[in-house]
């Protein structure tokens, strides 16, 4: 075998601290290395050619390039060989900049450790085999989860991309958080005149099924080949019937029931169109509420609903979809105020989350958009909001920055004006995070047209004092501690993942992070992708995001989706796990540990055995270590090769 080993310089990022020269030169000390150098940047064109035409030159059957992280350039230099005529496997990359420039700066020892980890991906590259991928046929069809702006952005795209697309979102009406917004920053333009558009649109297009009431419940298959099993929640109303003329709302006596649309600021009837401009717009029954549940008796809502809708014996569905490719656009949650005692959030009447404030400002809302008091129905005068509530703080396990709330304070600020002129507002903050187009001007605008205060410091306390709450907290710009009497507090409450995120990652076999956001496959090169194949990310779900970001990233994401779908078939990645059916005792183990559900058990002249399902395979290696056996061996990263790359490790 014929081995050429390109040391990449990468500038100053591998040079600088790394003899590239001397590892090229020790590099063809190596078994079966018979040419090798170095190079500027192996990545740029020039020194992809010089690879090329150095394997077509020496005749070269295999290629080590010691640069940066596989992660980033493994496919680019994979084209590369395969350019050349050499199986694309026949390809290894030592990362000489992540594991070693980039961690020390002693010459020796980098440069050593350089040649070290180049010997070693030279060794396994000895034992490498060629692989070919498998084609399949591909379903042209896409799951969106969650019907927020983001899912509602991904579905119309994919849509107009003449794709059929399904639509799952758990609440009775799509919009999201969107649809709760009395106005937008920084236009100040009306949220449910830019969304609901869009919402019509997606009742109205041909090409997608909404599921509303519905969640996932089950995720097989594979890449093009997903089956998906959907549960439609009971609505106790024929919505094939409904047509949301409202009259079982009018006339319905139980009005007790949770308003999670307005944000618990009220109740609401036990059977409830959310808003106005639902889509679709169709009564729900509570039957945590409902007397027809509770008490054996009313049907006023049946006795009065002119097309007969109302069904108190419906039971949930069950159906089954197959399509190519999931979108998750799941959204957030808001940060629970409770659990900030010393502010009185869920406590105190009049200390109310940024959302909550959001519907009191809202025409639509349960005030009709007039801004009072939950605690008396008052005007407040004084309004005081505080940033950073459940953002910036590790004591709550909220480290990260929301992203928006510096904007929708700053814009509820501007709003309160407009409201309540005689009013004044006052916020504190951290630091004013507002990078975004027209964000800083935006800031400006409420401190310097509208009057609004900003402290710079943290709150330490609200409680009440008559009527009023004193909002205790510092000035750090002053140095000095500030008490403030307010009528209403306004609580920047911060992002979280939303509830059932982490079931979800499961059930769709992606990552997540430590605080329940789904974890893109790269942050700067596949920020909608995942590490499972045909999974696609929009909006919160991945991190906090505002309206915008959330609309660019559903676009990206159909983009992906559809660039997929261009294609008639898809190619699986070989490097998956093979099952040596003498060795197997049909355990199950690899079984029980596989992420994907790529090991299935299958008979074998009476006997128990795994095998591998090639397409859902991810070549995780999880089986490889977990079968007691060692039947299980992965496809170029077999234990040969381990063990090699331990040896070449372990030489003086």
């Amino acid at each position: 075998m014929k081995i050429g080993v390109f040391v990449c310089h990468c500038g100053s990022n591998i040079a600088g601290t790394v003899d590239t020269a001397r590892v090229a030169k020790a590099a063809m000390e190596f078994p079966e290395v018979t040419f090798a150098s170095d190079t500027m940047y192996a990545c740029s064109e020039p020194g992809q050619d010089a690879i090329v035409e150095a394997i077509r030159e020496k005749g070269l059957d295999g290629v080590v390039v010691a640069s940066c992280t596989p992660r980033m350039h493994e496919p680019t230099f994979r084209r590369t060989v395969e350019r050349a005529g050499l199986n694309r496997y026949m390809f290894e990359m030592a990362n000489i900049r992540e594991h070693v420039s980039w961690i020390g700066k002693n010459m020796e020892a980098n440069t050593n450790k350089a040649i070290e980890l180049t010997r070693i991906a030279a060794e396994k590259l000895r034992r490498n085999q060629p692989l070919y991928p498998k084609q399949f046929e591909i379903n042209k069809r896409v799951l969106v989860v969650g019907g927020g702006v983001a899912g509602i952005q991904a579905a119309l795209d994919c849509a107009d991309g003449d794709r059929e697309v399904v639509l799952v979102e758990k609440r009775s009406t799509i919009g999201g958080k969107m649809a709760k917004l009395d106005k937008t920053f920084p236009t100040v333009d009306c949220s449910s005149c830019i969304l609901g558009p869009k919402m019509v649109d997606v009742a109205q297009h041909p090409k997608i099924t909404l599921y509303a009431m519905s969640e996932v419940e089950e995720v097989g298959g594979y890449v093009g080949n997903f089956e998906v099993k959907i549960k439609k929640k009971p609505a106790y109303v024929n919505w094939d019937l409904c047509t949301g003329c409202g009259l079982c709302m009018e006339k319905c006596p139980a009005k007790k029931s949770t308003d999670y649309f307005n944000e618990n600021l009220g109740k609401t009837t036990a059977i409830n169109i959310p808003f106005p401009q639902a889509i679709p717009k169709k009564a729900v029954i509570d039957p945590d509420f409902c007397r027809q549940f509770t008490k054996g008796k009313c049907s006023v809502c049946a006795k009065l609903c002119p097309t007969k809708a109302i069904d108190f014996e419906q039971q949930e569905e069950f159906v089954t979809e197959q399509v190519g490719a999931i979108v998750a656009a799941t959204g957030y949650d808001v940060f629970d105020i409770s659990k900030y005692g010393e502010y009185g959030g869920g406590r105190l009447p009049d200390v109310i989350t940024g959302l909550q404030y959001e519907r009191l400002l809202s025409a639509s809302g349960p005030t009709g958009g007039h801004v009072k008091r939950p605690s008396d129905g008052k005007e407040p005068k004084t309004v005081v909001f505080v940033q950073c509530v459940g953002s910036r703080d590790k004591s709550v396990g909220r480290p990260y920055c929301s992203g928006f709330c510096c904007m929708y304070t700053a814009k509820q600020a501007i709003l309160t004006k407009d409201h309540i002129p005689d009013s004044d507002s006052y916020v504190f903050y951290m630091d004013i995070r507002a990078p975004g187009k027209m964000y800083d001007e935006f800031t400006r605008r409420a401190m310097e047209e509208y009057g609004t205060q900003y402290v710079r410091g943290r709150v330490s306390m609200i409680y009440p004092k008559g009527d009023k709450y004193v909002v205790r907290g510092a000035d750090t710009l002053l140095g000095t501690q500030v008490e403030m009497e307010a009528d209403l507090v306004v609580l920047a409450a911060g992002a979280e993942a939303a509830v059932g995120a982490p079931q979800l990652a499961e059930k769709l076999r992606i990552s997540y992070d430590t605080y329940g956001f789904y974890m893109e496959s790269h942050p700067k090169l596949r920020p909608v992708e995942t590490n499972t194949a045909g999974v696609y990310l929009a909006g919160a779900c991945q991190g906090p995001k505002d309206i915008p970001a959330s609309v660019a990233q559903g676009s990206a994401a159909a983009s992906k989706v559809l660039a997929m779908f261009a294609k008639d078939k898809l190619e699986n990645d070989p490097v998956i796990s093979m099952v040596d059916i003498n060795r197997c005792i049909g355990c199950g183990k690899c079984i029980q540990v596989c992420p994907f559900g790529a090991v299935k058990e299958v008979d074998f002249r009476g006997q128990p055995k795994a095998e591998v399902i090639e397409t859902v395979c991810q070549g995780c290696g999880i089986c490889t270590a977990t079968c007691p056996q060692g039947a299980i061996q992965l496809s170029h990263f077999t234990d040969n090769q381990i063990l090699a790359e331990v040896n070449a490790l372990c030489q003086p």
